[in-house]
């Protein structure tokens, strides 16, 4: 069954987006609604795979300082297989079927650069890739949940 998110479904998002913990009463006296009205809106959108609620931590605190992004060339029989396996790496937080030479791109956070070179070694022993191209992330200046 298909959810149309209208304005007000926006601005629930948009509040708990910014704090997740916030409450209905909250979210209620700022848009001017009953707390019922968001108490229903928000279980509708849990319910439609619209919102999920979730802790975001900070990488940095538990120790995750570097980053790469890497795009790999895959031979096309292997695709899935491929995809199978890196969702397997917990150091893998990104997956993407993309277009151009790459058919993936991956993004990986790790405690330091040395282990980027360990997850490199263990891309490379994935039957099916055939290419990679690495770029490592220097500084992260905008990493964000808000997509309203």
């Amino acid at each position: 069954m298909k959810y149309d998110i209208d304005e007000l479904d926006r601005q629930i998002i948009k509040l708990l987006s910014n704090d997740g913990r916030m409450s209905f009463t909250e979210i209620a006296n700022k848009l001017n609604v009953t707390e019922k009205t968001v108490r229903t809106r928000y279980k509708n959108l849990i319910d439609h795979g619209i919102l999920e609620v979730v802790g975001v931590v900070n990488p940095i605190a538990l120790g995750i300082r570097a980053g790469a992004i890497i795009q790999l060339k895959v031979e096309g029989q292997k695709l899935f297989d491929v995809i199978d396996q890196l969702q397997e790496l917990k150091e893998v937080r990104y997956i993407t079927l993309t277009s151009g030479c790459y058919q993936l791109l991956i993004q990986i956070a790790v405690p330091s650069q040395d282990e980027i070179t360990d997850i490199v070694k263990t891309l490379n022993s994935i039957q099916g890739i055939i290419e990679m191209n690495t770029i490592i992330q220097l500084e992260v200046y905008k990493n964000t949940f808000d997509y309203i």
